[in-house]
Order: C-alpha cells, then sequence, then structure tokens
C-alpha cells in the first residue's frame, strides 16, 4: 500500500524504495515552495511530470517543464518553487546514495518555520 505524506507546500507518495534507490511523486501546490536543504548522504534526479519548477541548486535558478529533468549532488544546497497561480507541479524525484531518511535534511531556510 503506498501511503500519501502531507506537507505544508504539498504532499509526497512513495513509490518505490530499495537499499540502493529510493522514488518519490512529489506534488507541489500553486505558489508553495519546498525549503533550502541539503542532503549528506543523498543525490537527488527530478523529472518533471506536470507544471513547470522553479528549481534553485546553490544559488542558480534553473526552469523546468515537463518532460525535463534537473540533478542535485549530494550536499548541494537546493529548493523547488511552483510559481503558478493555478496549476499543480507534479515531478518525479530518484534518490540514490547511502541513506533515505527524512533526517537527513539540512534546512537552511523555509517559509513554514520548520528547522533542522
Amino acid at each position: 500500500m503506498k501511503v500519501t505524506i502531507t506537507r505544508p507546500w504539498g504532499n509526497y507518495t512513495v513509490l518505490a524504495k530499495s537499499k540502493d534507490f529510493l522514488i518519490k511523486k512529489i506534488i507541489v501546490n500553486p505558489q508553495e515552495v519546498l525549503s533550502y536543504q541539503s542532503h549528506d548522504h543523498r543525490s537527488e534526479h527530478w523529472v518533471v511530470i506536470e507544471g513547470k519548477a522553479t528549481v534553485i541548486i546553490n544559488n542558480k535558478t534553473y526552469y523546468k517543464v515537463k518532460n525535463e529533468n534537473i540533478f542535485i549532488s549530494k550536499k548541494a544546497k537546493h529548493r523547488v518553487l511552483n510559481e503558478s497561480k493555478t496549476k499543480k507541479l507534479m515531478f518525479i524525484e530518484v534518490q540514490t546514495g547511502t541513506k533515505f531518511l527524512e533526517s537527513d535534511i539540512k534546512r537552511y531556510s523555509d517559509i513554514y518555520g520548520r528547522s533542522k
């Protein structure tokens, strides 16, 4: 059974996991943003399925649309924004590395007041 986890910016569902990878479907609601964060134990590869993603990696901005992808290396500071006023952003996240834990999130800024 796949469980969807709700977050202030939208939600995610784990689609598959093993000791070598974790795959999530992530939905970002209109005009929402994830925290500016990094990970010590994993890298991430994002593929946009629906909507437009504004991706910030180490203070550089990239714009990605359906069928485009972007790679976030381990320890890179990153975030994604959905700047649309009406449309959701959906992307698939493939994590590779040694640990796939929510505790492997180091937050630098978060509009929802979350820390760590």
